[in-house]
């Protein structure tokens, strides 16, 4: 199933502004202060990177379905 939607969920934790997502995938990520996803990104030809910064967040904030 092909990713099409990725976000910021603090609803238990924020943000810590490491920048490890940024490093894994910055086609998608980019932290100017807090993670924000970029617009206009085909997230599915990112699948594997997406799922590998989601995994290695030390907060565990990014989502994605």
């Amino acid at each position: 199933m092909a990713i099409t939607k990725v976000w910021l969920n603090e609803s238990e934790n924020e943000c810590s502004m490491c920048g490890a997502c940024e490093a894994t995938c910055d086609a998608v990520f980019e932290v100017p202060e807090k993670m924000a996803v970029k617009s206009g990104v085909d997230f599915s030809a990112h699948e594997a990177e997406i799922k590998e910064a989601a995994d290695s967040c030390p907060v565990g904030v990014i989502a994605f379905e």
